[in-house]
């Protein structure tokens, strides 16, 4: 007798064996799936964003790609956050990267003549600056910062447009789109440097 495709179950009863293509067919629908579950996850958690510009050198240089922890899960913004945000009222709503210097409630003063930063009367410790603050921007100080807002500003003070300057202002809680957490691949500065990958990691926040 011929033996056909089949071999026994445990109950005796033959079963049909599945061709390995068939498999791998539920294998690949399988992890499809899986795939789209992940991306899905991935997108609701994270986003990603591109430095433009040295604002925030030389923590960030332009062209550094930056992984967001976006809004979902990104609730209470506090001072020394990495923040990217979007400001209709400068260069059309187009992100910008930003340290959170002062959040609700807080009154922002800055001696301008010794590049200064004072926060409720406390002069901040501010060793990720690259340069001073010592260009005023049209913001007049002492401020104290309104309700469900963040005063910001760049670490290249120099450079920086920020909270300093009446485009930009106060950065309300709705424009901020996530947090910095992690650069994933460093900037080459519009091609004048080569790309620095001891820069790959987690993104320094604080002041003090």
């Amino acid at each position: 007798m011929k033996r056909g495709k089949y071999e026994r179950s445990d109950a005796g009863q033959p079963k049909e064996k599945v061709p390995p293509i068939k498999t791998a067919a539920a294998y690949l629908h399988d992890l499809s799936y899986l795939l789209a579950a992940v991306i899905l996850v991935f997108l609701l958690l994270f986003r990603i964003a591109v430095v433009d510009g040295n604002s925030m050198y030389n923590t960030l240089v332009d062209g550094d790609y930056l992984l967001l922890l976006g809004n979902l899960f990104y609730q209470t913004p506090k001072a020394g956050d990495v923040i990217v945000a979007s400001k209709q009222s400068f260069e059309n709503g187009a992100p910008i990267v930003k340290r959170i210097i002062a959040t609700e409630g807080q009154t922002v003063d800055i001696d301008f003549a010794n590049g200064t930063v004072y926060v409720d009367g406390t002069a901040l410790n501010e060793p990720y600056i690259s340069s001073p603050t010592t260009m005023p921007e049209g913001t007049r100080f002492p401020l104290t910062v309104d309700e469900g807002c963040y005063f910001v500003m760049g670490d290249n003070r120099g450079v920086s447009r920020d909270s300093r300057s009446t485009e930009i202002g106060l950065i309300d809680r709705r424009e901020i789109l996530g947090k910095v957490i992690f650069l994933f691949l460093p900037g080459t500065n519009k091609g004048q440097d080569p790309r620095d990958f001891s820069r790959i990691g987690v993104v320094s926040h604080g002041v003090g």
